[in-house]
Protein backbone atom coordinates (compact mmCIF):
# COMPACT_ATOMS: atom_id res chain seq x y z
CA UNK A 1 0.00 0.00 0.00
CA UNK A 2 1.30 3.30 -0.95
CA UNK A 3 0.42 6.25 0.72
CA UNK A 4 1.06 9.95 -0.33
CA UNK A 5 1.27 12.79 2.21
CA UNK A 6 0.77 16.15 0.94
CA UNK A 7 2.79 18.70 4.05
CA UNK A 8 3.73 21.97 4.24
CA UNK A 9 5.97 21.24 6.91
CA UNK A 10 9.17 19.47 6.21
CA UNK A 11 12.85 19.52 6.77
CA UNK A 12 14.57 21.62 7.43
CA UNK A 13 11.71 22.81 9.66
CA UNK A 14 12.17 21.48 13.13
CA UNK A 15 8.87 20.78 14.81
CA UNK A 16 6.18 18.59 15.80
CA UNK A 17 4.34 17.86 12.50
CA UNK A 18 7.93 16.86 10.81
CA UNK A 19 9.08 14.61 13.63
CA UNK A 20 5.53 13.11 13.41
CA UNK A 21 5.40 12.10 10.10
CA UNK A 22 9.10 10.61 9.82
CA UNK A 23 8.24 8.74 12.62
CA UNK A 24 5.10 7.17 10.91
CA UNK A 25 6.61 6.71 7.63
CA UNK A 26 9.81 5.01 9.47
CA UNK A 27 7.06 2.50 11.56
CA UNK A 28 4.76 1.80 8.48
CA UNK A 29 7.64 -0.13 7.33
CA UNK A 30 6.98 -2.83 8.99
CA UNK A 31 3.68 -3.35 8.86
CA UNK A 32 1.58 -5.68 6.59
CA UNK A 33 -1.63 -4.74 5.19
CA UNK A 34 -3.79 -7.24 3.28
CA UNK A 35 -0.01 -9.27 2.30
CA UNK A 36 2.14 -6.33 1.32
CA UNK A 37 3.71 -3.78 2.96
CA UNK A 38 2.98 0.05 3.39
CA UNK A 39 5.00 2.50 2.35
CA UNK A 40 5.11 6.46 2.25
CA UNK A 41 5.97 9.11 -0.04
CA UNK A 42 5.70 12.97 0.63
CA UNK A 43 4.57 15.69 -1.46
CA UNK A 44 6.98 18.88 0.00
CA UNK A 45 8.06 22.21 -0.32
CA UNK A 46 11.81 20.70 -1.60
CA UNK A 47 9.36 20.58 -4.96
CA UNK A 48 8.61 24.18 -5.20
CA UNK A 49 10.11 27.65 -5.29
CA UNK A 50 9.58 29.08 -1.53
CA UNK A 51 9.12 32.15 -0.21
CA UNK A 52 10.22 33.28 4.02
CA UNK A 53 6.70 32.80 6.17
CA UNK A 54 5.66 36.44 7.34
CA UNK A 55 6.99 37.12 10.83
CA UNK A 56 8.77 33.63 10.97
CA UNK A 57 11.29 34.05 7.87
CA UNK A 58 12.69 30.22 9.09
CA UNK A 59 9.64 28.88 7.94
CA UNK A 60 9.42 28.71 3.90
CA UNK A 61 6.31 28.28 2.29
CA UNK A 62 5.79 26.76 -0.99
CA UNK A 63 4.15 28.14 -3.99
CA UNK A 64 2.96 25.46 -6.02
CA UNK A 65 1.20 25.02 -9.44
CA UNK A 66 -2.02 22.96 -10.26
CA UNK A 67 -0.16 20.69 -13.03
CA UNK A 68 2.94 20.66 -11.38
CA UNK A 69 0.71 19.13 -8.26
CA UNK A 70 -1.12 16.94 -10.47
CA UNK A 71 2.18 15.49 -12.26
CA UNK A 72 3.82 14.59 -8.59
CA UNK A 73 0.62 12.97 -7.70
CA UNK A 74 0.73 11.04 -10.93
CA UNK A 75 4.58 10.01 -10.79
CA UNK A 76 3.87 8.79 -7.05
CA UNK A 77 0.89 6.26 -7.90
CA UNK A 78 -0.55 6.45 -4.44
CA UNK A 79 -3.46 4.33 -3.26
CA UNK A 80 -4.21 6.53 -0.71
CA UNK A 81 -3.84 10.24 0.17
CA UNK A 82 -3.29 12.02 2.94
CA UNK A 83 -3.19 15.73 3.48
CA UNK A 84 -1.27 17.06 6.63
CA UNK A 85 -1.42 20.54 6.50
CA UNK A 86 -3.76 23.37 5.54
CA UNK A 87 -0.90 25.35 3.60
CA UNK A 88 -0.69 25.93 0.31
CA UNK A 89 0.34 22.76 -0.71
CA UNK A 90 -2.09 21.19 1.50
CA UNK A 91 -4.74 23.80 -0.90
CA UNK A 92 -3.62 22.59 -4.08
CA UNK A 93 -3.94 18.76 -3.05
CA UNK A 94 -7.18 19.07 -1.78
CA UNK A 95 -8.11 21.19 -4.69
CA UNK A 96 -6.95 18.35 -7.11
CA UNK A 97 -8.82 15.84 -5.05
CA UNK A 98 -11.95 17.54 -4.84
CA UNK A 99 -11.70 17.94 -8.64
CA UNK A 100 -11.63 14.40 -9.69
CA UNK A 101 -13.60 12.83 -6.52
CA UNK A 102 -10.93 11.04 -4.91
CA UNK A 103 -11.38 10.26 -1.34
CA UNK A 104 -8.70 11.75 0.82
CA UNK A 105 -7.98 12.18 4.33
CA UNK A 106 -6.49 15.26 6.46
CA UNK A 107 -5.21 15.25 10.42
CA UNK A 108 -5.47 18.20 12.73
CA UNK A 109 -1.70 19.66 14.01
CA UNK A 110 -1.99 22.87 14.73
CA UNK A 111 -4.37 25.25 16.97
CA UNK A 112 -4.23 28.34 14.20
CA UNK A 113 -6.57 30.60 16.21
CA UNK A 114 -4.47 30.44 18.85
CA UNK A 115 -1.33 30.90 16.56
CA UNK A 116 -2.75 33.50 14.49
CA UNK A 117 -3.96 35.53 17.46
CA UNK A 118 -0.78 35.74 19.04
CA UNK A 119 0.84 37.55 16.08
CA UNK A 120 -2.41 39.29 14.51
CA UNK A 121 -5.71 40.49 16.05
CA UNK A 122 -7.90 38.10 13.67
CA UNK A 123 -10.98 36.56 15.30
CA UNK A 124 -10.70 32.75 16.13
CA UNK A 125 -14.08 32.45 14.83
CA UNK A 126 -13.15 33.39 11.10
CA UNK A 127 -10.11 30.79 11.47
CA UNK A 128 -12.48 27.93 12.86
CA UNK A 129 -14.73 28.61 10.53
CA UNK A 130 -12.00 28.40 7.25
CA UNK A 131 -10.32 25.29 9.38
CA UNK A 132 -14.03 23.20 9.14
CA UNK A 133 -14.26 24.17 5.62
CA UNK A 134 -10.66 22.77 4.48
CA UNK A 135 -11.57 19.61 6.36
CA UNK A 136 -14.89 19.03 5.41
CA UNK A 137 -14.05 17.03 2.58
CA UNK A 138 -11.53 14.73 4.34
CA UNK A 139 -13.43 11.14 4.88
CA UNK A 140 -11.39 11.06 8.32
CA UNK A 141 -10.33 14.26 10.00
CA UNK A 142 -7.10 12.41 12.60
CA UNK A 143 -6.28 14.16 15.74
CA UNK A 144 -3.92 13.18 18.46
CA UNK A 145 -5.87 12.63 21.57
CA UNK A 146 -9.42 11.66 22.46
CA UNK A 147 -9.71 15.20 24.03
CA UNK A 148 -9.02 17.06 20.69
CA UNK A 149 -10.92 14.48 19.11
CA UNK A 150 -14.30 15.56 21.32
CA UNK A 151 -13.72 19.27 20.68
CA UNK A 152 -13.55 19.07 17.07
CA UNK A 153 -16.98 17.42 16.76
CA UNK A 154 -18.13 19.74 19.26
CA UNK A 155 -16.72 22.50 16.72
CA UNK A 156 -18.35 21.15 13.54
CA UNK A 157 -16.28 19.22 12.40
CA UNK A 158 -17.34 15.36 10.52
CA UNK A 159 -15.44 12.59 10.70
CA UNK A 160 -13.14 12.55 13.49
CA UNK A 161 -10.79 9.78 14.05
CA UNK A 162 -8.36 9.19 16.81
CA UNK A 163 -4.29 8.93 15.48
CA UNK A 164 -2.44 8.66 18.47
CA UNK A 165 1.58 9.36 18.45
CA UNK A 166 4.34 7.81 19.51
CA UNK A 167 8.13 8.17 21.46
CA UNK A 168 11.25 6.38 20.02
CA UNK A 169 12.68 4.34 23.63
CA UNK A 170 15.25 3.69 21.59
CA UNK A 171 16.95 6.77 21.73
CA UNK A 172 14.85 8.87 24.20
CA UNK A 173 15.71 6.94 27.67
CA UNK A 174 17.25 7.76 31.00
CA UNK A 175 21.32 7.69 30.89
CA UNK A 176 23.49 9.35 33.43
CA UNK A 177 24.62 12.63 31.65
CA UNK A 178 26.07 15.82 33.66
CA UNK A 179 25.44 19.11 31.92
CA UNK A 180 27.35 20.68 34.73
CA UNK A 181 24.73 23.28 35.57
CA UNK A 182 23.61 24.39 38.95
CA UNK A 183 20.67 22.29 39.67
CA UNK A 184 17.84 21.64 39.43
CA UNK A 185 17.83 22.00 35.56
CA UNK A 186 14.64 23.06 34.50
CA UNK A 187 14.60 22.00 30.89
CA UNK A 188 12.08 23.47 27.74
CA UNK A 189 12.66 22.00 24.37
CA UNK A 190 10.68 23.42 21.53
CA UNK A 191 9.96 26.28 18.54
CA UNK A 192 11.31 29.48 20.30
CA UNK A 193 8.25 31.81 19.01
CA UNK A 194 5.62 33.39 20.65
CA UNK A 195 2.79 30.99 20.67
CA UNK A 196 5.02 28.92 22.83
CA UNK A 197 4.46 30.98 25.92
CA UNK A 198 8.30 30.78 26.93
CA UNK A 199 7.72 33.99 28.79
CA UNK A 200 5.74 32.04 31.16
CA UNK A 201 8.39 30.33 32.24
CA UNK A 202 11.85 32.34 32.05
CA UNK A 203 9.83 35.07 34.24
CA UNK A 204 9.80 32.29 36.96
CA UNK A 205 11.97 32.69 40.65
CA UNK A 206 13.12 29.09 40.39
CA UNK A 207 16.69 27.72 42.14
CA UNK A 208 19.22 25.85 39.80
CA UNK A 209 19.06 26.65 35.60
CA UNK A 210 16.98 27.40 33.30
CA UNK A 211 17.92 25.63 29.58
CA UNK A 212 15.64 26.49 26.53
CA UNK A 213 16.57 23.38 23.73
CA UNK A 214 15.47 25.12 20.06
CA UNK A 215 14.92 27.93 17.43
CA UNK A 216 12.82 30.36 16.46
CA UNK A 217 11.92 34.11 15.83
CA UNK A 218 11.64 35.02 19.32
CA UNK A 219 15.36 33.62 20.48
CA UNK A 220 17.32 36.73 20.02
CA UNK A 221 14.99 39.08 22.09
CA UNK A 222 14.26 36.13 24.62
CA UNK A 223 17.96 36.14 24.85
CA UNK A 224 18.55 39.50 25.37
CA UNK A 225 15.82 39.79 27.96
CA UNK A 226 16.80 36.49 30.41
CA UNK A 227 20.76 36.58 30.38
CA UNK A 228 20.25 34.35 33.54
CA UNK A 229 18.60 31.54 31.10
CA UNK A 230 21.17 29.23 28.86
CA UNK A 231 20.10 28.68 25.39
CA UNK A 232 20.97 25.92 23.26
CA UNK A 233 19.26 26.28 19.94
CA UNK A 234 18.85 23.48 18.39
CA UNK A 235 19.26 19.54 18.75
CA UNK A 236 18.80 16.64 17.60
CA UNK A 237 19.19 12.73 18.10
CA UNK A 238 21.46 11.66 21.09
CA UNK A 239 22.75 14.97 21.54
CA UNK A 240 18.73 16.07 22.39
CA UNK A 241 18.41 12.54 24.11
CA UNK A 242 21.62 13.45 26.43
CA UNK A 243 19.77 16.93 27.20
CA UNK A 244 16.61 15.30 28.62
CA UNK A 245 18.25 12.98 30.66
CA UNK A 246 20.38 15.62 32.35
CA UNK A 247 17.78 17.47 33.35
CA UNK A 248 15.54 17.53 36.63
CA UNK A 249 11.95 19.08 35.23
CA UNK A 250 10.54 19.71 31.87
CA UNK A 251 8.88 22.53 31.97
CA UNK A 252 6.06 22.89 28.80
CA UNK A 253 4.55 26.64 29.10
CA UNK A 254 2.57 26.52 25.91
CA UNK A 255 -1.08 26.83 26.41
CA UNK A 256 -1.96 26.10 22.21
CA UNK A 257 -0.08 22.72 21.35
CA UNK A 258 -2.52 20.03 20.29
CA UNK A 259 -0.62 17.35 21.64
CA UNK A 260 3.75 18.00 22.51
CA UNK A 261 5.35 15.00 20.96
CA UNK A 262 8.56 16.63 23.44
CA UNK A 263 6.35 15.54 26.18
CA UNK A 264 6.70 11.69 25.15
CA UNK A 265 10.29 12.19 24.91
CA UNK A 266 10.79 14.03 28.42
CA UNK A 267 8.37 11.48 30.25
CA UNK A 268 10.49 8.74 28.01
CA UNK A 269 14.28 10.07 29.00
CA UNK A 270 12.78 10.02 33.04
CA UNK A 271 11.96 13.43 33.19
CA UNK A 272 8.50 14.43 34.95
CA UNK A 273 6.49 17.42 33.37
CA UNK A 274 5.64 20.68 34.88
CA UNK A 275 2.97 22.52 32.90
CA UNK A 276 -0.55 24.53 32.57
CA UNK A 277 -3.92 22.33 32.51
CA UNK A 278 -4.59 22.96 29.44
CA UNK A 279 -5.84 20.78 26.24
CA UNK A 280 -2.35 19.47 24.88
CA UNK A 281 -0.28 17.61 28.71
CA UNK A 282 -3.86 17.45 30.29
CA UNK A 283 -4.60 15.41 27.17
CA UNK A 284 -1.26 13.41 26.96
CA UNK A 285 -0.82 13.27 31.10
CA UNK A 286 -3.84 12.59 32.24
CA UNK A 287 -4.20 11.86 35.53
CA UNK A 288 -1.45 9.73 35.93
CA UNK A 289 1.50 10.61 38.26
CA UNK A 290 4.36 11.24 35.74
CA UNK A 291 3.59 15.68 35.92
CA UNK A 292 2.38 18.46 38.05
CA UNK A 293 -0.33 20.72 35.98
CA UNK A 294 -1.05 23.61 37.99
CA UNK A 295 -2.37 27.32 36.56
CA UNK A 296 0.36 28.36 39.09
CA UNK A 297 3.68 27.21 36.90
CA UNK A 298 6.22 27.71 39.26
CA UNK A 299 3.53 25.49 41.48
CA UNK A 300 4.12 23.03 39.06
CA UNK A 301 7.60 23.50 39.01
CA UNK A 302 8.56 22.46 42.74
CA UNK A 303 6.19 19.43 42.91
CA UNK A 304 7.56 17.66 39.60
CA UNK A 305 11.15 17.44 41.62
CA UNK A 306 9.11 15.06 43.61
CA UNK A 307 7.77 13.22 40.95
CA UNK A 308 9.24 9.46 40.40
CA UNK A 309 11.80 9.15 36.96
CA UNK A 310 10.72 5.42 37.27
CA UNK A 311 6.91 6.19 36.98
CA UNK A 312 7.61 9.12 33.44
CA UNK A 313 9.68 6.00 32.00
CA UNK A 314 6.88 3.25 32.28
CA UNK A 315 3.82 5.45 31.34
CA UNK A 316 6.06 6.50 28.02
CA UNK A 317 6.34 2.86 26.91
CA UNK A 318 2.83 2.73 26.30
CA UNK A 319 3.24 5.05 23.20
CA UNK A 320 4.92 3.45 20.29
CA UNK A 321 4.85 4.54 16.37
CA UNK A 322 4.03 1.06 15.44
CA UNK A 323 1.17 1.36 17.36
CA UNK A 324 0.24 4.93 15.79
CA UNK A 325 1.02 4.05 11.92
CA UNK A 326 -1.17 1.08 12.21
CA UNK A 327 -4.31 3.68 13.60
CA UNK A 328 -3.38 5.71 10.56
CA UNK A 329 -3.18 3.16 8.03
CA UNK A 330 -6.72 1.42 9.99
CA UNK A 331 -7.87 4.80 9.79
CA UNK A 332 -7.78 4.70 6.26
CA UNK A 333 -9.05 1.44 5.29
CA UNK A 334 -11.77 1.75 7.39
CA UNK A 335 -13.34 5.05 6.05
CA UNK A 336 -12.48 3.81 2.57
CA UNK A 337 -10.06 6.63 1.68
CA UNK A 338 -8.31 4.24 -0.94
CA UNK A 339 -8.27 5.57 -4.69
CA UNK A 340 -9.54 3.89 -7.80
CA UNK A 341 -7.03 1.20 -9.06
CA UNK A 342 -6.45 -0.36 -5.15
CA UNK A 343 -7.16 -3.58 -5.60
CA UNK A 344 -4.54 -4.62 -8.60
CA UNK A 345 -6.32 -2.94 -11.43
CA UNK A 346 -4.86 -0.59 -13.43
CA UNK A 347 -4.64 3.19 -11.99
CA UNK A 348 -5.80 5.28 -13.71
CA UNK A 349 -4.23 8.52 -15.04
CA UNK A 350 -5.02 12.24 -14.01
CA UNK A 351 -4.66 15.14 -16.06
CA UNK A 352 -4.41 18.77 -14.86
Amino acid sequence: MRILVATDAWHPQVNGVVRTLTKLADAAKGLNVQGSGVEFTFLTPQSFRTFAMPSYRDVRLAMPRPARIAKLIEEARPDSIHIATEGPIGLMVRRYCRQRKLPFTTSFHTRFPEYVRARVPVPGSLIWRALRRFHAPSRAVMAATPALARELGERGFDNVVLWPRGVDTGLFHPRAIDLCLPSPVFLSVGRVAVEKNLEAFLDLDLPGTKVIVGDGPARVALEEAYPDAIFLGEKHGEELADIYAAADVFVFPSKTDTFGLVLLEALASGLPVAAFPVKGPRDVIGDAPVGALDHDLRNACFAALDISRQDCVEFAANYTWEASARAFVDSIQAVGAVLPGRNGAEQPRFVA
